[in-house]
C-alpha cells in the first residue's frame, strides 16, 4: 500500500502530524494548487499503484477492512473501479450519523435519473486515469461529476459495487452550501455532459439534487 498525501499549504498543524508518520509515507506534496481537483490530480500523477482511491482531508475510512475489501475486488482484472456506500457524519461527533448515501448497483441508465456513485468511495485503476485522464479543472465542485461520467458512461469501463459503507465524510460541501452555490452547481453539471458528448434527459440535472432527500430519512 502506497500513502499518497498532497498538502495544499495548510497551517492547522497537518504537516506536524505527517511528519510523526513520515515512514509510512511514500510521496509527500507539498505547496499552493488551483483547487482540490488539482490537488486530486497531483496526487493521482504521483501514485506508482495499480489502484488509485483518494480519501479527502475531512473523511475517514468506515472500518479497516475496507481495502482489504477493495483489494478483494480488483483481484479480478476485468475491473476497471469500484464504489460503494457513504455516510454524511456529524463534524464534531462523528459518531452521529446525518445522512445516508445508498449507492445501489449500477445501472448504465442510472446517470440518466440523477444518480452517480459516491466520489470518496470511488477506486479506480490507474491505466484508467491514464487512459480517460484526470479531473477537469474548469468544471468546478461538478468535475468529479464528469468524472464518472466519462469513466462509467462514456467510455463504459467495468465497474463493481461493494454493497456496504465504505467511508464516512464529515457533514459540509462547497456546492450545497446556498441556493446560489446550487445552482451554480447544476449549470456545471450540465457542462459535465457536453464536455463529453453526452445529453441528459430534460429531468436529469433537476433529479440530481431531488435525490439526495431521501438520504436523510433512510439511516443504516
Amino acid at each position: 500500500m502506497e500513502h499518497v498525501i498532497v498538502d495544499g499549504g495548510s497551517a492547522d498543524g497537518t504537516l506536524d502530524v505527517i511528519e510523526r508518520y513520515q515512514a509510512d509515507i511514500a510521496h509527500l506534496i507539498k505547496g499552493p494548487d488551483r483547487g482540490i481537483y488539482d490537488a486530486m490530480n497531483k496526487g493521482i500523477l504521483a501514485a506508482t499503484g495499480d489502484v488509485v482511491g483518494i480519501l479527502n482531508a475531512d473523511d475517514f475510512y468506515a472500518h479497516g477492512d475496507v481495502l482489504a475489501k477493495v483489494v478483494e475486488v480488483f483481484t479480478d482484472k476485468t475491473i476497471d473501479s469500484c464504489y460503494g456506500d457513504l455516510v454524511y457524519v456529524d463534524a464534531a461527533d462523528t459518531g452521529r450519523v446525518v445522512r445516508s448515501w445508498h449507492a445501489g448497483p449500477y445501472d448504465l441508465n442510472r446517470f440518466h435519473w440523477g444518480w452517480m456513485p459516491p466520489h470518496p468511495t470511488f477506486f479506480v485503476r490507474k491505466r484508467v486515469y491514464e487512459k480517460y485522464g484526470l479531473f477537469n479543472l474548469n468544471l468546478g465542485s461538478a468535475a468529479d461529476y464528469e468524472l464518472m461520467l466519462r469513466f462509467l458512461l462514456k467510455h463504459r469501463i467495468k465497474v463493481a459495487y461493494i454493497p456496504e459503507v465504505l467511508v464516512h465524510m464529515r457533514v459540509g460541501g462547497v456546492s450545497n452550501s446556498s441556493l446560489k452555490n446550487r445552482l451554480r452547481a447544476n449549470a456545471n453539471d450540465r457542462r459535465a455532459w457536453e464536455v463529453n458528448g453526452l445529453k441528459p434527459y430534460p429531468w436529469t440535472l433537476w433529479m440530481k439534487p431531488i435525490r439526495k432527500i431521501p438520504q436523510y430519512f433512510l439511516m443504516p
